[in-house]
């Protein structure tokens, strides 16, 4: 759960005529992630994807099958298609299925593009329709040019034109001119209709006036209308009783497809081919098995990390072989904050899988900043009501809408202990007073659940009792539980950046890069807390400011040595990555900041519609008032979905995660990738 998945390396050797039952064996085992070959030795190349009539018919209908997806959405909501199932589907009658489908889609595009071209018509022959003149007329012939433009000065063409227009035929109407003359005026009649600022119109090819030209285009749109809604409903209708096949089969053939083209990442000569891969440890047993028989050779190595080799093996001409893909192992609760570790790359093989604390932390520091229960159950309700849409059955639209559902319940949870929700403060200090239907229980609260005095003294805050009126009289606590979570998350971050460190290059390498760090930030912390709480001076030279130095001297060490930063630029940089850290622990400020931004947008729809409401200024200031609350309301639930979530992304990805993790580590792709819409199919 906290490591990536432990990782060994396959090496198989077989002759050239079993290639293909290697890789068809290592794609149904699921678990074989194949390093494609690149030394390119004498006699010794990649293979060559395969050119057989079955690949062929695998790629083609694999190709139509990826233009349905693509065009119709499909979503699966019922579960997996049993493998024989869809095999029976592909060696039936699906490819003509397929075609019905797309055949349809054909129809209704075509449609939107005929519609699209009549609509251009229609529009110019609405234009035309004021000069009432037969479209043959103003087609003009090869001894008459006629010009047609558009223009918001036509009643004036006569002006413009003068003597001119003794020499040509003009018409005009309210916003269009149409002017025939021979050829020899054809130039200073596009002159005129230039001054009066006139566009071109192009006559279609059609005979008769634009009125009856109109009437049969309208007619024919109609018509071409229904082809389109009608080929669009059925094709509606093909994709629902299709879809949970489409994505089934898609999931064989791109799985067959991968077996046809992998002899691209292999090793092969004349007579035997060789495969590099990578299978997780606990699947050594079951690969070995399911080779052997087939392969002449058949090796599976643990992978041991090269450790105490820190950035000094390409300046020694070192040669490593690739790090092993990186596969996380997660329960099912921590699973969908996967997909929050993805957004910033798998981590580096061999460190920590933080998706289990972020599990813990990115929702809990949500709710703390947004922390109305109202707003939580809302938010709650809405994951609720994602999940029963087709696409919730996507993996990752699922895992974000759990996540979402995690928020909403952490903001309930932070909502009560502050006592707000909906804007309203629910205790006797409230808006409601003693009107409250939870004023008993928070007066209950308040005399029976409290923090120990030691915490409270330790922790230097007056006032911890439930409810924590955070944006009132507890906003000086607030401010400091801030300040302290910062403390914890970044210091957690360090110990595991630590660990990290200490696994890849050794415990010296770890002290100096990340327990420097440590010392700095704890010792800073506690000189800085007797500054607070006592009469000691900010340059006073305390236990706690002495050891602060003593890990800015261990910085720069690892800096200047373990980094390759040199002497002068650990001089340079460690004391400017001081100051960093003083920024990184102020940035957990937000945490308060941003939580009293967005108490206060709640109280202004109560100030602003909630008390009109109730000031008894009739009906109009009821109906008002209650339109401003709803409004506030929305805006602040909307902004209380966004912006807590980015800060407290912001909180776990930059501040936290960059004092531990690399996110450069490759993703393990099993060949045949995994299934989610086939079953019996790894």
């Amino acid at each position: 759960m906290f490591d990536t998945v432990a990782m060994s390396r396959l090496t198989v050797a077989a002759p050239v005529a079993r290639m293909a039952d290697v890789l068809r064996t290592c794609t149904e085992l699921g678990c074989v992630h194949i390093e494609p070959y690149g030394n390119f030795e004498e006699g010794v190349k990649v293979g060559q994807a395969s050119t057989s009539g079955e690949a062929d018919e695998v790629s083609s209908l694999l190709a139509k099958v990826r233009a349905a997806i693509s065009a119709f959405k499909p979503v699966n909501a019922d579960g997996p298609v049993p493998l024989r199932r869809v095999k029976e589907l592909v060696e039936g009658s699906f490819a003509e299925e397929l075609q019905t489908g797309l055949d349809l889609l054909d129809t209704q595009r075509d449609s939107e593009s005929e519609l699209e071209v009549l609509d251009e018509q229609i529009h110019l022959l609405r234009r035309l329709a004021p000069l009432n003149m037969d479209l043959e007329l103003l087609a003009g012939s090869g001894r008459v040019e006629v010009y047609v433009a558009e223009t918001k000065k036509a009643s004036k063409a006569r002006s413009v034109f003068g003597s001119l227009a003794q020499k040509v035929e003009l018409a005009s109407a309210p916003g269009i001119v149409a002017v025939a003359c021979l050829p020899s005026e054809g130039a200073e009649v596009q002159m005129a209709i230039g001054e009066l600022g006139g566009k071109p119109v192009q006559i279609p090819n059609m005979s008769g006036s634009p009125d009856e030209a109109l009437k049969q285009l309208l007619a024919k749109r109609s018509e071409v209308e229904g082809t389109m809604f009608s080929a669009s409903e059925d094709a509606q209708r093909w994709a629902r009783n299709n879809g949970r096949n489409i994505l089934a089969i898609h999931e064989y053939l791109a799985k067959e497809d991968e077996i046809h083209t992998a002899p691209t990442q292999l090793a092969v000569s004349g007579q035997a081919f060789a495969l590099d891969a990578w299978v997780p440890t606990s699947k050594t047993s079951a690969v070995k098995s399911a080779l052997k028989d087939m392969a002449s050779h058949v090796e599976v190595e643990a992978f041991v990390n090269d450790h105490h080799h820190h950035h000094d093996d390409h300046e020694h001409g070192h040669h490593h072989e690739p790090n092993p893909p990186v596969a996380l192992e997660n329960d099912a609760v921590s699973r969908p904050f996967e997909l929050m570790v993805g957004l910033v790359g798998r981590p580096t093989y061999g460190t920590f899988d933080p998706t289990f604390f972020l599990m813990l932390t990115f929702p809990m520091i949500y709710g703390l900043i947004l922390g109305d229960f109202g707003y939580g159950f809302i938010i709650f309700l809405l994951g609720l009501w994602l999940g029963t849409k087709p696409f919730a059955a996507d993996p990752v639209a699922k895992n974000g809408i759990t996540i979402l559902k995690w928020m909403g319940v952490w903001c309930m949870i932070w909502g009560f202990l502050f006592a707000e929700g909906f804007g309203f403060v629910w205790d006797d200090t409230g808006q409601m007073g003693d009107a409250s239907p939870l004023a008993g229980l928070y007066a209950w609260t308040y005399d029976n659940i409290t923090f120990p005095a030691f915490i409270t003294d330790t922790l230097n805050m007056s006032y911890m009792h439930i409810p924590f009126h955070r944006a009132t009289s507890s906003l000086n606590e607030y401010v400091l539980l801030s300040v302290y979570l910062g403390v914890a998350h970044l210091m957690f971050g360090f110990i595991l950046g630590f660990i990290n460190v200490a696994r890849a290059h050794g415990i010296v390498a770890a002290f100096f890069e990340k327990g420097s760090w440590i010392i700095i930030l704890a010792a800073g912390t506690l000189h800085i807390y007797g500054f607070l709480t006592s009469d000691q001076g900010v340059f006073d030279a305390t236990p706690y400011a002495i050891a602060t130095l003593v890990g800015v001297v261990c910085l720069i060490i690892g800096l200047a040595v373990f980094e390759k930063f040199g002497l002068a630029g650990g001089l340079i940089m460690g004391p400017i990555e001081t100051f960093g850290l003083l920024a990184n622990t102020l940035s957990y400020l937000r945490v308060m900041g941003v939580g009293v931004a967005g108490v206060k947008i709640a109280e202004v729809s109560i100030t602003m519609g909630w008390e009109l409401m109730w000031s008894g200024g009739g009906v109009v200031s009821i109906v008002l008032g209650l339109v401003l609350f709803l409004f506030i309301q929305a805006f602040a639930l909307a902004l209380g979905l966004l912006s807590p979530s980015i800060h407290a992304a912001r909180l776990h990805f930059v501040e936290w995660m960059g004092k531990f993790y690399d996110g450069s580590g490759r993703v393990f792709t099993p060949i045949g990738g995994r299934t989610l819409h086939t079953e019996g199919q790894s």
